[in-house]
């Protein structure tokens, strides 16, 4: 049961992370028609995020292997969710860049520490599978962006910032209730008299370095999708903000389900072969992305997105997951801190390359996308180089 109350604290939490990077793509749709902001000031708002982000992987993984996890997850909480508020106030372009730099920094802080809170209460056998289901949130938080988000941003977008700055306080509520202050993994912590791993030994750790920069690559893919996929859809296809969220809401639930499929594939069948399934799952993404913006095909667009989201949530799983095989867990949030990092440059590049490339095509989106595609297939020629010892 106390295992059970932790996953759900932690995976509610990562809901509402990834709703809020989900709901932004809506918001930007009224903000840029309110504010009459370009393509690349857009793409400047949501790259702001991701800046601030990057910048606290590193210091918050250290903060979460110094002190604890339960500490960190909600000072993270409690910050994101008063810059949700301030967001809803915004109005204007330095204002808004401003408030989600600083609301990137917010977020640093959880993933790395989610990754030693598993590492800490879970044996090494288990957190494979629980840390995919970690990262299944990244399709419930889509759920809840294109379903609840889109609904209230359409009606009032100052009104869903103000909402979502409460349901970070709740998440928070909940870390401090069930997330246990101790670790119950006793091989977490350096045992008396045992030589501590420093910092800079991580930092040069081969691993953490190709799987930072394979990450990066991977969220040029993941976080272009994310930031202007709204967007795409409603000018290409004519729809409204509703519409084009349902759509996809219906693909973030395939999503949802390909991620915890993707961590029982790679514990198990990929178990050993994780480099195969990586480099495979990111060529085979980027084919689809090609197919995906050539299409003029509503249907044939959806049915792309889909097998888009669920092929490179298996890239996503297996190197975010690859640490807790391959790591010693002394030093799983500040290597997580550090891999992550890599994967929010890349999304903090993404946003605003793909803002200005649309820019220079005059609103065509088939560089963008191509772009996004080539990034795919580096972070899967990428993770050939780690590694594994024997």
């Amino acid at each position: 049961m106390a295992s059970g109350t932790l996953i759900f604290s932690l995976m509610a939490g990562y809901s509402i992370v990834y709703m809020d990077k989900n709901m932004i793509s809506t918001a930007i749709i009224p903000i840029s028609e309110q504010y009459h902001l370009d393509s690349g000031q857009t793409g400047i708002i949501m790259s702001a995020f991701f800046l601030g982000y990057s910048l606290m992987q590193i210091p918050s993984g250290w903060l979460a292997d110094k002190l604890g996890a339960k500490r960190v997850l909600m000072a993270s909480m409690a910050i994101i969710g008063l810059f949700s508020y301030m967001f809803g106030l915004a109005n204007g372009l330095a204002f808004f860049i401003a408030v989600r730099f600083f609301a990137g920094m917010g977020h640093g802080g959880y993933p790395p520490s989610c990754s030693k809170s598993i590492a800490e209460n879970f044996p090494q056998e288990r957190r494979t599978f629980m840390q995919s289901l970690i990262l299944s949130t990244s399709g419930i938080g889509g759920i809840l962006a294109f379903t609840l988000g889109a609904n209230l941003v359409s009606a009032n977008w100052h009104l869903a910032y103000g909402v979502l700055g409460t349901l970070y306080l709740l998440a928070c509520l909940c870390i401090f209730i069930f997330v246990p202050s101790k670790p119950r993994q006793p091989n977490v912590d350096n045992a008396p008299g045992e030589k501590k791993i420093g910092f800079l030994q991580v930092l040069k750790n081969r691993n953490v370095l190709v799987l930072f920069l394979a990450m990066l690559l991977l969220n040029i893919l993941l976080y272009g999708n994310i930031s202007w996929m709204p967007t795409y859809i409603k000018t290409t296809f004519h729809l409204s903000i509703t519409q084009a969220g349902l759509l996809l809401s219906f693909n973030a639930i395939f999503q949802t389900v390909a991620t915890v499929f993707a961590g029982q594939l790679l514990s198990k069948f990929f178990l050993g072969r994780e480099k195969q399934a990586i480099f495979g799952a990111t060529v085979l993404s980027a084919i689809l992305v090609i197919g995906f913006v050539l299409s003029r095909n509503i249907w044939v667009s959806l049915l792309l997105l889909i097998l888009v989201s669920c092929v490179s949530m298996v890239a996503f799983t297996g190197i975010f997951t690859w640490p807790h095989k391959i790591m010693d867990p002394h030093i799983i949030g500040s290597s997580i801190g550090i891999i992550n990092t890599g994967g929010t440059l890349g999304g903090f590049l993404a946003p605003m390359i793909i803002g200005f490339l649309v820019k220079a095509a005059s609103g065509s989106f088939v560089w963008a996308f191509t772009f996004m595609a080539a990034a795919s297939i580096a972070a899967g020629l990428m993770v050939l180089f780690v590694k594994i010892r024997k």
